[in-house]
């Protein structure tokens, strides 16, 4: 079955967390987009660590959605519906901004 009730919508918090990520890793960043603006914003350390925190938040919610959807659906069971929630967040890497030297 692989799934479904969900429409297979929570790929979609996935790639938020993706997007967030990426604004982190570039933030302000030099680089110009094709109409020669910049293509990042910088912003202070603090709201840096609320967007790191947010993406790590929502890469949860992406397991969350995806088990139950797996066990309403009948890929997981009962009895492995839990157990595979703890293994999939404890196997999450929270993303981490290289620390400037």
């Amino acid at each position: 079955m692989s799934g479904g009730h969900f429409n297979y919508d929570q790929y979609k918090v996935s790639q938020i967390a993706d997007q967030i990520d990426d604004l982190v890793f570039h933030n302000g960043s030099q680089e110009l987009d094709s109409y020669g603006e910049l293509r990042y914003q910088e912003y202070p350390p603090d709201i840096v660590e609320a967007f790191r925190v947010a993406a790590n938040k929502l890469r949860e919610a992406y397991v969350y959605a995806q088990r139950i959807d797996w066990l309403v659906c009948g890929d997981d069971g009962d009895d492995s519906f839990l157990s595979r929630i703890a293994s999939d967040l404890k196997g999450l890497k929270p993303y981490e901004l290289e620390k400037e030297k």
